[in-house]
This record gives structure tokens, C-alpha cells and sequence, in this order.
């Protein structure tokens, strides 16, 4: 059994088809999936999708794509639906993380302070709820890291989605406390450093994800969208770059999500 850590099925690609999404995943072994929110209103569109299906949970957050849009309801409409205070909310259960946050220094759609006062308000947050957090980094790890660095009761809970670097990198996350997500990208020709993170993370510390509909692996690379289901073909590979068997790496990632997130035993 696997479980798709970071996938968006508000993403019209998926939205438009989401039961035959989730059909296939859970044919491909995928038993639950956590679908991220990248604004309150993406927020409020995901949590009318998990009406009557108890495998999907959220992780909801600002994209540092929006902070320069960002605006004093936005932040409260986002704390308010992590404390439960929005009408619609679901049982706490479902909804797992504050994210994805961080910093994008690649297209820079918002200046760093401002990707940064976001980012922070986002990790005060989930530290005020004991909350995991999504970490998105582009072109800006090692300033991810000086930040998260200031918030040392986040140890334990903090994820770099869909994770880019090499070991060296990777041995700061990890020392941090924190755990590394691996997309398709690994699995791409050009992903010789992501592989060597890969293979030197310990085994209870790497989740697997799919960031549908985005990046789907090889050998579906041409496919699209990417969707959850295509989960199936990250995990292998990794089993084979790190010399285990299919079942184990999923039993892994799988206990490492469900430690993570809070999620439920199968």
C-alpha cells in the first residue's frame, strides 16, 4: 500500500475526472492521498472534492507564488480553517498540514521579504497547532533552512516536497530533523545528485509523491496529467536504487507518512 504524500486534484486536469482519479490509485495500490491547498480559496475547493472520500486528506497553505497577492483576510481566512473556525471545516483529521510554504527564488513572482513574511506566518501557525508543514523550495534551500532554523519546535515535522538537491543538502535536512519527498523527477536521466540524496536518506525519513498533475515519473513521463496513481513507478524505482523490495519501500514511506501527518493505520 502506498500513499501519494502531495498531489493537487483541484488541479482542473484532475478535478474534472476525480473519481476516475482515485479509481486508479487505489487499482495502483494507493490507499490514501493528501491533496494541496495553495491558497484558502484552493482551500475551500478542496474540501467540497473530500466530501465521501475519506482517503483523501488536506494540506493547506499559501504558494510563495502568491505572496505578493496576499492580503490580511487571506492569512486569517487560512489560520481560521486550521483552528477549525470555518464553517465547512472537517474533522481536524482530515486536514494534516499547514502548505505548501516557502520560498521560490526561481520566478521570484513575489520579492523574498515578501515570500518570507508568508513563510513565516505560515510556520508560526504550525507551530502554534503542532501542524507538519510542506516545504516548497526552489533556487532557496539553504535560506529555507536558515529560517526553519529559527523554529527548532518544528523538528520532526517538517517535509521538502518534491526535494531537488544532492547529499550535501540532503544531510542538512536531515539533521534538522526534517524529511525529504521524492517525485518522479528521481527518476529522470539529468537526476544523478536527487539519486544520491535518495539513496543515502534513511529508510524513515523519505516519503513518495507524485505532485499530480505534474512530474510524472519514467516510465509515463509522456503522459498527461501526471496523477496519483503513477506513484506506483517512483516507489519502485527508489526500491531498486536502494536495493529493497516494492513492499518494503512502501511500508516505509508509508509508516513515515502516517507518522508524519497523523494519518490513520490502514
Amino acid at each position: 500500500m502506498l500513499i501519494d504524500t502531495h498531489c493537487h486534484l483541484t488541479a482542473p486536469a484532475l478535478a474534472s475526472q476525480v473519481e476516475a482519479v482515485l479509481a486508479r490509485a487505489q487499482a495502483a495500490g494507493v490507499t490514501r492521498l493528501i491533496t494541496v491547498a495553495q491558497s484558502p480559496a484552493d482551500a475551500r475547493a478542496a474540501l467540497a472534492l473530500m466530501d465521501s472520500r475519506p482517503q483523501v486528506h488536506l494540506a493547506a497553505g499559501i504558494h510563495p507564488h502568491l505572496a505578493a497577492q496576499v492580503t490580511r483576510e487571506d492569512l486569517d481566512a487560512l489560520s481560521a480553517l486550521h483552528h477549525g473556525r470555518w464553517p465547512d471545516s472537517r474533522p481536524p483529521g482530515r486536514l494534516v498540514a499547514v502548505g505548501e510554504t516557502g520560498l521560490d527564488f526561481h520566478y521570484q513572482f513575489a520579492t523574498p521579504q515578501q515570500q518570507e513574511a508568508v513563510f513565516r506566518f505560515q510556520l508560526d501557525l504550525a507551530g502554534a497547532l503542532g501542524r507538519a508543514v510542506v516545504i516548497h523550495a526552489r533556487q532557496s534551500e539553504q535560506r529555507v533552512c536558515d529560517i526553519l532554523s529559527d523554529y527548532p519546535a518544528l523538528r520532526g515535522r517538517v517535509v521538502f516536497h518534491c526535494f531537488s538537491g544532492g547529499p550535501e543538502l540532503a544531510q542538512r535536512v536531515l539533521e534538522m530533523g526534517f524529511f525529504l519527498s521524492f517525485t518522479g523527477v528521481v527518476t529522470f536521466k539529468n537526476a544523478d545528485d536527487i539519486r544520491g540524496a535518495a539513496r543515502m536518506a534513511p529508510a524513515d525519513r523519505i516519503l513518495v509523491e507524485t505532485d499530480a498533475p505534474y512530474l510524472a515519473p519514467e516510465p509515463v513521463r509522456k503522459l498527461r496529467p501526471c496523477e496519483p496513481a503513477f506513484v506506483r513507478h517512483t516507489a519502485g524505482f527508489l526500491a531498486q536504487l536502494r536495493g529493497v523490495s516494492l513492499e518494503t519501500l512502501a511500508a516505509a514511506t508509508s509508516a513515515n507518512a502516517r507518522r508524519l501527518f497523523g494519518l490513520p493505520e490502514e
